[in-house]
């Protein structure tokens, strides 16, 4: 008996581990939501038209500081110096921000395609409250989704903390 107890209670040895199987790689953006199609077009967009992805510039928040303190661009002398006084980009940490209009009342979301923070105020009002977070679908480059209820106006996006020198962003319509 104390010897079947001795041979029992011998070690056996485990199986080898086996790896984990390795997932396959993305290598396309196929079967994007209709509300997501347009995010796989390259991200020029129009300003203002925030339904077709628009890639904005990333700054420091003293470079946007200095951009909100010039006059507003009345003629093309204006707009001239406004693009030779642009402040090289943030390579990290930058800000961006953009206005955008909306016609029907409903949730949207703001996709971003990289780790940051999404704001969404009303043309000079203060930030809304979000009402959803989410992540893009898998193989889409879509980081993140913040929700916000809209009603027909104007808005301003802020992005900050963002980790890449350009955002690209697109309005998402209801879901």
């Amino acid at each position: 008996m104390l010897l079947l107890a001795l041979l029992l209670g011998q070690a056996v040895p485990a199986p080898a581990p086996q790896p984990a199987p390795t997932p396959a790689p993305c290598t396309a953006m196929a079967g994007l939501p209709a509300a997501l199609a347009a995010w796989t077009l390259p991200g020029q967009g129009s300003p203002g038209d925030l339904t077709r992805p628009v890639v904005l510039r990333s700054l420091t928040p003293e470079g946007q500081a200095k951009l909100d303190a010039r006059p507003p661009v009345k003629t093309v002398a204006d707009a001239l110096a406004l693009l030779n006084a642009t402040p090289e980009p943030a390579q990290s940490g930058g800000v961006a921000r953009i206005g955008f209009r909306i016609d029907r009342a409903g949730t949207y979301g703001i996709a971003l395609d990289q780790p940051g923070w999404i704001e969404v105020a009303p043309k000079d009002g203060s930030a809304l409250t979000s009402v959803a977070h989410g992540h893009g679908p898998e193989c889409s480059t879509i980081r993140k989704i913040v929700r916000f209820d809209l009603q027909p106006g104007l808005y301003v996006l802020r992005l900050s903390k963002l980790t890449k020198p350009q955002a690209k962003v697109m309005l998402v319509a209801g879901e």
